[in-house]
């Protein structure tokens, strides 16, 4: 299967009348597969999960930046981190930030292959120990890089302390105390910048195949997640 037919994948087996029409409707085949194969703005390298713009809105780039998420029902807020990180080093950066949520984690595996574009199905899996998460995540590298279609959470258990590694394989934090994960992403060189924009908030494409389908049921199944 080809890197054009990859990233249309998801377009094609979902209903078309019913997504907005984008730039990338306006363009040929050659023009779209030439932007495609791009997987490298300056010193930034993208996995093969996903593409931005054809106008690049937004060009990919290395930083992290604070935020604050606000619970739109209580109003509660909670400090954020979220991050861009190189593909070369960005596996590496996950496994590093699992580790300040402490020896036992709750797993919160994110799945788009069978929804609506902006939709997607959540599985948990309670208590299970970090270190046996992240043994397990290391078989499963590729997937959880490259997959357009999957994401992965963790939580400590015993309070609000969240890693999120979502589709468009960014990094975010949540926790009152930021500190031990700003270290880690200080220590593998990223610099704070607050008016770092990430590729999700402008037009993107999204790439799956059917191997990393069959490679999510394989993990979540190690993991020791039902449907």
């Amino acid at each position: 299967m080809s890197l054009f037919q990859r990233f249309l994948e998801r377009v094609l087996r979902t209903n078309t009348s019913r997504m907005p029409r984008t730039s990338f409707d306006d363009l040929n085949q050659e023009q779209l597969d030439a932007h495609l194969r791009v997987g490298r703005y300056g010193n930034f390298n993208l996995t093969d999960a996903v593409r931005p713009s054809y106008g690049l809105e937004v060009i990919p780039r290395e930083g992290y930046r604070r935020d604050v998420y606000r619970d739109p029902e209580t109003g509660s807020t909670m400090p954020v981190l979220a991050a861009s990180v190189s593909s070369e080093r960005l596996f590496d950066v996950l496994m590093e930030l699992l580790s300040p949520l402490g020896e036992e984690v709750d797993v919160v595996m994110e799945s788009s292959h069978e929804s609506e574009p902006g939709a997607h199905s959540d599985m948990y899996r309670e208590h299970i120990d970090t270190v046996i998460l992240k043994s397990t995540l290391y078989d499963y590298e590729s997937l959880l890089l490259n997959d357009g279609c999957t994401g992965l959470a963790a939580l400590n258990p015993n309070g609000p302390m969240e890693v999120q590694f979502d589709e468009h394989k960014l990094l975010f934090v949540y926790a009152h105390d930021l500190t031990p994960f700003e270290m880690v992403l200080k220590d593998f060189g990223l610099r704070r910048d607050d008016t770092l924009k990430f590729i999700s908030e402008a037009e993107h494409l999204h790439s799956t195949d059917d191997v990393y389908r069959e490679q999510f049921d394989e993990l979540r199944y190690r993991l020791g997640i039902d449907v």
